[in-house]
């Protein structure tokens, strides 16, 4: 499987058109290019987090396991 030659692009594409109309197809992309920026901020905030030293992540672990015991206190 190679990448497709030009007439089967351009088959692509009509065969796109027809499905979802000339004027659906621009928030198609629209909606793809949101999908493709979130996705990349994530993996970039994923990256951050990655990137701190396993001291500072294992401190806010401990924090947020003593918060839930503090809250599972007060509802007792």
């Amino acid at each position: 499987m190679g990448v497709p030659s030009m007439p089967e692009l351009l088959i692509i594409l009509a065969i796109v058109v027809l499905l979802f109309g000339a004027k659906k197809i621009p928030d198609l992309a629209k909606g793809i290019g949101k999908g493709i920026k979130s996705f990349r901020s994530e993996m970039k905030e994923d990256e951050v987090v990655a990137d701190k030293p396993a001291d500072e992540k294992i401190e806010k672990s401990e924090e947020t396991v003593s918060a839930k015991k503090v809250e599972e206190t007060k509802e007792a």
